[in-house]
Parts: structure tokens; sequence; C-alpha cells
């Protein structure tokens, strides 16, 4: 079905034969090879190792985020509870990349301390790869940290222990006082000022696996896996249960019943599935709902072990922000994406109408999505489900080779030339595929490429090769003038 390339590993999508011929035209065109290789690299591994920050509320988590990833992007307030969705971020440090989890705090006098640790560090520990644990030096180790040390024990994860607020050499004790909570050296550093910041990450690299290495049109084993997402009340639980032919999920009119995922084998139009029913994400969570939040942990959870989403939306009410923020966080893992629009049956020819155009406006970003009208409570075009599925999981597995691509890339650049900005134009003189799932690609041009030319790039690769339900992710990288070399 997709059209596919033997691959070493340490060329990403590229054999033998082809990374050398892509490395000699990088030479003769004028590019720093080492960078070439390391662009594809960077874009042919599979998903980024996950690094998950946790700790009680205001030991300086946020503040620690913000210096991992150098920007101050996480929001940062003198008290505690500030952080209240997970949040994750791309980092960078020595030269590999990976991903950033900022959690949130909780609301201790609702569900009491060992239940409110216990659902928050669990949640954030199950989706990382490895964990940072902070704790402020100045305060020591409270009663909540030995409940979190406990989690981490049992977790099996391997753990970067952070003295936070050491400010001087005055704190180096305060710090040495955490050894006593059994995990090993304590990091003292300070957040808000980098002091002792990059030991820090050297270890948590040293915790963190490299990034997988991509292979091509080799699923993992066992059933693919679908997420099912959507705001509380969708319909999510109702279609899985319509889907599995059974009751095996409890459905109630009350907004918010399915707190944990419930992971169902189910046997549809002749294939075993593994179905994640999801907690619903509300719109705003506030500290008093903790069930809900941390649901909407698990749910963000779910979305990284997916390899499709399947995105509700009812479709007797407009399209939300909430609708349009949980597309963008399927789209933002990479996954493979069908948006099912549930109640169908219930609409009338003026709401169909306002619907279609709320589509056209607020779900412009997303025009490659599959889409299936369905009702859950009928079982109305249930049978159109699994073939989106499969579309969508097609196109997120397809690879083009270097060849057909650059070819395809020649006839854009004559046909339909960067416009001229600033007396230059400039244009793409190669490019290679060096990843799937999603399908990632690398260009390489001659100068910067706008943001509008990149998308219509996007646009006619679909057109060509198809790529329907899944999201691309096209980088470049911009020859340097060659004028200083000659």
């Amino acid at each position: 079905m997709n059209d596919q390339t033997p691959t070493g590993d340490e060329h990403g999508a590229l054999g033998d034969a082809e990374y050398a011929e892509f490395m000699q035209l990088a030479a003769e065109e004028g590019f720093d090879l080492e960078e070439v290789e390391g662009d594809i690299a960077a874009a042919g591994h599979g998903p980024l190792p996950v690094l998950a920050v946790i700790g009680r509320p205001n030991v300086g988590k946020s503040t620690l985020v913000n210096r991992i990833i150098g920007r101050r992007e996480a929001v940062v307030e003198d008290k505690p509870g500030v952080t209240r969705d997970r949040v994750t971020y791309e980092a960078d440090w020595n030269g590999r990349r990976f991903k950033v989890v900022d959690t949130g705090g909780w609301e201790q006098d609702v569900l009491g301390i060992d239940a409110s640790v216990a659902m928050q560090a669990e949640f954030a520990i199950e989706a990382a790869d490895a964990v940072v644990f902070v704790v402020d030096s100045k305060v020591g180790a409270t009663d909540t940290d030995e409940a979190v040390v406990k989690l981490l024990r049992r977790s099996g994860k391997p753990v970067v222990l952070v003295a936070n607020k050491v400010d001087g050499a005055s704190g180096e004790a305060d710090a040495a006082m955490l050894w006593s909570l059994g995990l090993g050296e304590p990091y003292p550093v300070s957040a808000l000022h980098g002091r002792g910041t990059g030991d820090m990450l050297d270890a948590a690299l040293e915790a963190l696996p490299e990034a997988p290495a991509q292979t091509f049109g080799a699923a993992l084993g066992g059933p693919r896996r679908i997420a099912l997402i959507g705001r509380p009340n969708v319909g999510k639980s109702s279609l899985l249960n319509k889907v599995a032919g059974e009751e095996r999920v409890v459905v109630n009119e009350m907004a918010g019943t399915t707190r944990d995922p419930v992971d169902e084998l189910i046997e549809l139009g002749g294939k075993t599935w593994k179905f994640v029913d999801t907690a619903g994400i509300r719109r705003r969570v506030h500290l008093q709902e903790g069930a809900d939040y941390y649901a909407s942990l698990r749910t963000a959870a779910a979305v990284e072990k997916a390899e499709v989403a399947v995105v509700l939306i009812d479709t007797s009410e407009s399209i939300s922000v909430q609708d349009q923020r949980i597309i963008t966080m399927a789209v933002e893992a990479g996954r493979a994406l069908v948006i099912a629009y549930n109640k169908w049956d219930t609409l009338d020819e003026e709401r169909r109408f306002y619907l279609e155009r709320e589509i056209e406006r607020d779900l412009v970003q997303v025009p490659w999505a599959m889409r299936v009208n369905v009702s859950a409570r009928t079982g109305r075009h249930m049978e159109k489900l699994v073939p989106a599925i499969e579309t969508a999981l097609a196109g997120w597995e397809t690879r083009i080779p270097t060849g057909k691509l650059n070819a395809f890339l020649g006839e854009i650049v004559a046909s339909h030339p960067h416009p001229i900005r600033g007396g230059k134009q400039p244009r793409i003189l190669f490019g290679t595929q060096a990843g799937t799932k999603p399908p990632r690609f690398v260009l390489f041009a001659s100068g910067f490429l706008e943001a509008g030319y990149r998308r219509f790039i996007e646009r006619r690769l679909r057109e060509e090769f198809g790529f329907e339900g899944t999201p691309i992710h096209i980088s470049v990288r911009v020859r340097e003038k060659r004028s200083k070399k000659k």
C-alpha cells in the first residue's frame, strides 16, 4: 500500500545508496554535512523521550521547566497551584532533543493528601521515560515528598532528584540532607538563577533513552491503538459500547462519568483493535474539580500511547474552543486523526447547514483529517469508522522515496517559484522524507521559505501523494551564504 524503501537505522529513512547520493548532493550545494546529517537524524527518529517534572506545589517546577526549555513559557507565580494543565514542551540539551512535561499542583483539602499525591504523580510518571523530582531544599523533605518517593520506587522509572532554591554555597548543606529520601544524589540547583542546572540536565539525559530509530512501515506488535477523545458527554462511551456490540462502559447523561481510560480489544471490520475510552477533557479545570484534572492528565497520556486519535464532536452544539484544543492536542502529538461528528441523526437541515460553516471556519487547520458522520446511539454509519481509521493509518505511514520527492519538488519550483523578497528569490534545492508516523520532511533551500510557501508545499504534497488523515511536519535548512567561499 505504501511505497517503501529498505532503510538503515543510522540513516533514518534513507538506505545506504540513497544516503550516499543525498550527501553528495548536499556537498555540491555547499551545505555543512554534519548539520545535514543531524537534520536527517533528528527528523528520522520516532517520538522524543519524555521527561516529567513533578513535585509538591510551589517548589519551583515551572521555573525549572522554563530554565530547561530556555524561554519563559510555563506560567510562574509565587503561590501554589498555578499550573493546572499538564503542559508539554520540546527541549534541547547538548544536541539531544526531548520533551519536558510540566505538571500541576493539587488541592490537598479536597481529596486528601495521599490520594492527591498518588493521582498527580502516578499519571505524570506513567507517561514519562524519566522523572525529575523537585524538592524545596529550604523546607526539606515533607510527608508529601515521602509519599511521592514511594510511587517513584514502585514505578521503576529512573529519577533525578533536584534540590531547588539553592542560591549559594550556604544552601549546599540543606541539599545534602535530601540524601535521606533514598533516591541517590540530590542535585543542588537554583531554577530561578540557573545555578547547577547544567549538571542536573546532564544527569537527566543519562536517565532518558535515546529517541527510538525510525522503522518504516513496520507497525508495533499487537492491535493498532485508537484513543477516543473529546469533551465530556459527547458520546465516547456510547460509541465504544456500540462498536463493541455490548455494554462495556458506564454511560450516564451526567458529564464526566468516565474517570480512567478503559482499554478494550474489539473485533471490527475483520480486525482486532485496541480502543481506549478516555475521560472527557473539560474547558477549565479548577482545583476543586480534582478528579477532572486527573482525568485530563490521563487523556493526554492515552493520546501519547495511541496511533490514531478519534475525536468525537457533538454536532447538536456549536464547535467550541475546547473541541479545537482537543484536536490540536492530537495533531501536536503527531497522531493520525479521524473526526467523528456524533449525534448526526438528531440534526435538521438548518443545523447541518450551520455545522458545515462552523467546520469550514473553525477546523480550517485540519482539512486533511478523515471525517465520519455517526450516531453512537443508533449505530448509524458505524461501518464507515474502520475504513476512515485505516486510511488515516495508511497516510500516517506513507513514505516517498527521495528520488520521487525531488522530482516533485523540481516541478513545484519550476511552476510555482517562491515570491521574490528583498530582491532575492529563495528556492528549494532538494529534500528528503526523513521519517513517518507522522511523515517528516527536511527541505534544503537557498534562502528562508515563508510560512505561506511552506503551507503551499504541504498542500501540494497532499494533492500528489495523499497523506489523508495525518499531520505532516516540514523543516527547512537554509544554506549558508556561498559568497564567502568564493
